[in-house]
């Protein structure tokens, strides 16, 4: 049987004025530490070479990936072992760190890693150094929920942002985001191959105009809402993410602990609410006076 990669989370489906309490599953996201050990045995140094967001499961083989991929080793035959570390973690007992002891004598050009690696399209934490490096920065606090989107609103952003992404319409393979006015009027809209580098235009892009202050505004993204995404958002001071694809389960832990509203799933006839359910205005319902982040209201327009 295979390892489960996925939480389940209790939310509340939203069709027309009413709701319902369904399941909803997220896919588990956490780090991964890469380490190789190169020299003799009896002094081998480690050292961290990338720490990247994953699925848990297969880390070996990942880690292995990775070294091949980066041209750090060019067969099995250079590798003495290969093994998981640190502490275990729920009920599939996984680890968060993997070490790659590379055989006495075989060259390794550390070098050559320093001076090629950079952060990819589709990661937005590779490369970083330490795990401690993961841990949340000191964001700004976001602002109470003084305003709420209606749901009709939030339903009509993902088209909006499709409106918007003109090299799509050529190539049909980029992540878009998009700033937007509480009432649906996009304000930047970027599109890069990329998820994470679509936001950093968008946010980077309001900042050289000199708008650092946005609090009342809703950031949209093409994809999936992954960690990265949810931090970066959080960083700008953006309180509400909206994803037209699924939220990762660190992502809605994130969403959780600073009060930011993430919502994912959204079309034109519904989306789901995984936290700060309070910025949202459904029908004469009153889901935004409530503040109920261990459930994910689920809102579905007839």
């Amino acid at each position: 049987m295979s390892a489960k990669r996925f939480l389940t989370r209790s939310v509340e489906k939203v069709s027309g004025d009413t709701r319902l309490t369904c399941p909803d599953h997220l896919a588990i996201e956490e780090p991964l530490e890469i380490q190789v050990g190169h020299g003799p045995e009896e002094a081998r140094q480690w050292k961290t070479v990338a720490i990247t967001m994953r699925t848990p499961g297969h880390d070996r083989e990942l880690a292995i990936g990775f070294l091949l991929g980066e041209g750090l080793i060019r067969s099995l035959d250079q590798v003495k072992a290969v093994f998981s570390r640190g502490p275990r973690h729920g009920d599939e007992g996984w680890q968060h760190s993997v070490r790659v002891a590379i055989r006495p004598g075989v060259p390794l050009d550390l070098d050559r890693l320093q001076r090629n690696f950079y952060t990819t399209s589709s990661c937005g934490v590779c490369g970083k150094t330490s795990m401690e490096a993961l841990e949340l920065g000191s964001f700004p606090p976001l602002p109470a929920a003084e305003w709420r989107v209606d749901a009709r609103t939030i339903c009509a952003l993902p088209a909006r942002l499709r409106e918007a992404q003109a090299i799509f319409d050529q190539t049909g393979g980029l992540h878009a985001a998009g700033l937007f006015t509480l009432d649906g009027k996009a304000i930047q809209v970027r599109e890069d191959v990329g998820r994470h580098n679509a936001v950093d235009k968008v946010i980077g892009a309001e900042f050289l105009t000199g708008r650092s202050v946005l609090a009342n505004n809703v950031l949209v993204v093409s994809g999936r809402a992954s960690f990265e995404l949810m931090q970066k958002a959080l960083a700008a001071g953006i309180p509400m993410l909206v994803a037209v694809g699924a939220p990762s389960s660190l992502a809605v832990e994130v969403a959780d602990k600073f009060s930011a509203t993430l919502i994912g799933f959204t079309k034109p006839s519904g989306f789901n609410i995984y936290s700060g359910v309070q910025r949202v205005r459904v029908g004469e319902d009153k889901v935004g006076a409530t503040d109920d982040t261990k459930k994910v209201f689920q809102v579905s327009l007839s």
